[in-house]
């Protein structure tokens, strides 16, 4: 098992890419911390963390609120004795533009996409320092942080922030043997979308990534998942810095 042992802190865990990350983390072995904002469905992935035979904490929080980070990354360092690795996957996502603005929606996305992880991680970070050096923090961003897309303004300045930000943290903490990386998906099978409202057709949106994905579909969160795995343990030990774009080959066609 790639993560036997390790301790690590979860975000969004309720649903998509980081319900699939907290079930391959505790089946590669970690204890891990789960927050998610909805109580049933956070008790539903945790439940069957557990199965793999792992110690798992459910943290209710809304990571917008500063006193809930703060009890989120209390709270497993305590449960869990430590800390090795955080895993930022909540996120959010919504249509605004410059020629209507939405500066609620601007605010809201723009606080869980970039002002939650930077909080998470200055919480996080000397728990990661203090367990020595092999930590690992895990962002999950997107392809909209590396290629502009219109009516989805706040939502691609905030991933292309945390990428930035991923970059600065990865120089910063290089020193203390932590490590910083960044995924970027394309078009993953989630409720990210749906849920936001931020598609309108489903179902089409996911036919049309078949003709905008080189590899003929969207990507599942299990695959993300995977290499979330494989970038926070020690085979990628010299791997920081990095903005990992997992894609089906979309960031190597023109922008459509």
């Amino acid at each position: 098992m790639k993560l036997s042992g390790r301790r690590a802190l979860i975000t969004g865990t309720t649903s998509g890419i980081g319900r699939a990350i907290a079930l391959r983390f505790a089946r590669e072995g970690a204890h891990v911390a789960l927050t998610g904002r909805r109580r049933e469905r956070l008790a539903d992935v945790a439940a069957e963390a557990r199965a793999a035979g792992v110690t798992v904490v459910e943290i209710v929080a809304d990571h917008t609120k500063p006193a809930d980070n703060a009890r989120a990354v209390d709270t497993a360092v305590e449960r869990l004795g430590g800390l090795d690795i955080l895993v930022n996957a909540a996120g959010v996502l919504g249509n605004d533009s410059i020629l209507d603005p939405k500066p609620d929606e601007w605010r809201r996305i723009l606080d869980t996409n970039l002002g939650a992880v930077y909080d998470l991680t200055h919480r996080a970070a000397p728990h990661i320092i203090k367990a020595g050096p092999g930590g690992s923090i895990l962002n999950l961003s997107s392809m909209a942080g590396i290629r502009a897309y219109a009516q989805v303004l706040a939502y691609c300045v905030s991933k292309a922030a945390l990428n930035t930000l991923t970059q600065c943290l990865a120089l910063e903490l290089a020193p203390h043997g932590v490590r910083v990386n960044a995924i970027n998906p394309g078009v993953v099978v989630s409720e990210l979308h749906t849920a936001s409202g931020a598609v309108a057709d489903y179902a089409a949106f996911l036919e049309r990534a078949r003709t905008t994905h080189p590899l003929g579909r969207p990507g599942q969160p299990e695959e993300i998942a995977a290499l979330a795995v494989f970038l926070t343990s020690e085979e990628a030990g010299w791997i920081t810095g990095g903005l990992h774009i997992a894609d089906g080959g979309r960031s190597l066609t023109s922008l459509r």
